[in-house]
Order: C-alpha cells, then structure tokens, then sequence
C-alpha cells in the first residue's frame, strides 16, 4: 500500500471541502499519482468518517461496464465504501443538495451472511456467503467539478458514492437469474434506462468476486451483514430535480427514488 503523503492529505482536504461547503471542487489528479495513490486519498477520508462515528456497512463497486472502462482507460472496477447514513428508504424523498451532480443508476446488492476472507475466492464462495438479494438505486455523485473526472479522481472521491436505496423483499439467489435479469428505470413512467445482469462484469456474482479478492489482499474482507452494490446493469441516467425514478430488475422486484423539487420542497 502506497504510503501517505502531504499531497495525498490535500488531495483528501480538497475533497472534504466539497462534502462540507455543497460546492463541487477542482480535479485532485494533480495531487495523486497513479491508483494507489487515489486509494490511499479514499482510504483517508473512510478513516476520516470512522473517526467521526460514521458506520460503514458495505462497498460498492463501480466501473463494471466495458465502455465506461474503455472510456476512462482502465480494464477492472473500482470501490467506494458504504456507510449508514447513505441509506435511504425505499421511495422516501431525498433533500435537494444531498448528493452534489446526481446521477442514479439500478444495480443488483447483495446483503451477505458470511465472511469472504480467501485470498482467492470462486462464485461458489460468493453464493454460499450470500443471505439474499435485492434491487438497488445507487445515486452517485461527483464533488469533482461538472464530473470532469479521471480514474484516480473517482477513485479518491470514493468511487463517486453518494447515496443508496434498497428494496425491501429479499430473495434467494437460487430464485433468480442475475445474469440473464432484464433491468427498466422508468422516470414518471418513461423508460430512461434499460440493461441486464450480463452488463455488470458478464455476471453480477463476478463482480462480487473481484471485490472479494480485492478487498482480502488489502485486508479489509468483505463480513457478514455488509451490503454490496455489484454495478451498474445499465446506462446512467442524470436525476433532476422532483424527478421520481423507479428501477425494476427481473426476479427481484422494483425500488423506487425520489427527489426534492427544491431546498426544502417536495416531489
């Protein structure tokens, strides 16, 4: 693991600064060299939010669709951390301001009932550790001005997190075919976002995988009770202010988001 240095820590400031004022900020890819270095600004900010009595309760993993990766020229995902206080209510109303440069996106999560501590795991592993799934809104967002972002730019804020809304009826992962789940984002009604489970790494489980392993080597294991966003199933779709979103997903059933017209308006 990269060590930290005072670029690094201004890189972290930077980017706190955007969280605390509501403004986004300039580009730290001038303050981190490389993916380490933007992993050592996330991990900064996570120990930053422990220390303040945030409680994290999974990961996220983003960069799973091929073109978002041609596009941003990397060839793996990437991960955020996921804390309490991101989770919102299904279909309850999120406060204008909340995420700086929404955007919303479904995605399948897994809620976990077992420790993924193997240096190597298998989707074996991932299934057998797997409670139940369920359908997901992840609203990402940006402190990085007009999401003029490069991979140690999302990396260090990390992994472009903002907020998440879980359904709310479990299912067993032998219920479903997370591969072949076809996924709708309606906004009001119109389709805006269609995708599958193959879109997300060929296989949702295998992105689930690849954090596993990863987070192992970094010895942070995925535990029992954590929550993983898996990815994306389909394009992004850019939230407006009063904008209702509901994504279904095949064999999992619908969630719904739903945004503040104005400070302190409602949908």
């Amino acid at each position: 693991m990269t060590s930290v240095s005072d670029d690094h820590r201004a890189a972290a400031a930077r980017l706190l600064a955007a969280y605390a004022s509501g403004r986004p900020c300039e580009p730290v890819r001038d303050l981190v060299d490389g993916l380490e270095a933007a992993y050592a600004v996330q991990s900064l900010l996570t120990e930053r939010w422990l220390g303040e009595g945030r409680r994290l309760t999974g990961r996220k993993i983003g960069l799973t669709s091929k073109a978002v990766q041609e596009q941003l020229g990397v060839r793996s995902p990437d991960f955020g951390a996921l804390f309490a206080d991101m989770a919102v209510p299904d279909g309850a109303e999120i406060p204008a301001g909340a995420v700086l440069q929404p955007r919303a996106e479904a995605e399948v999560a897994l809620v976990l009932e077992r420790d993924l501590p193997h240096e190597r795991h298998t989707v074996a592993d991932v299934i057998a550790a797997t409670a139940f799934a369920l359908p997901a809104i992840e609203v990402v967002g940006s402190r990085i001005r007009d999401w003029d972002i490069t991979l140690a730019d999302t990396v260090a804020d990390n992994a472009s997190s903002g907020l998440y809304v879980l359904g709310t009826r479990p299912v067993l992962l032998r219920e479903v075919d997370l591969r072949m789940a076809g996924m709708v984002i309606e906004r009001r009604g119109e389709q805006v976002s269609t995708g599958v489970g193959a879109a997300c790494l060929g296989h949702p489980l295998h992105a689930a995988v690849w954090l596993a392993d990863t987070l192992a080597a970094l010895g942070r294991p995925l535990r029992a009770g954590d929550t993983v966003l898996t990815g994306a199933l389909g394009p992004v779709v850019p939230v407006r202010p009063g904008d209702v979103l509901e994504a279904r997903i095949d064999g999992l059933g619908d969630v719904r988001a739903a945004f503040a017209a104005a400070e302190g308006g409602t949908t």
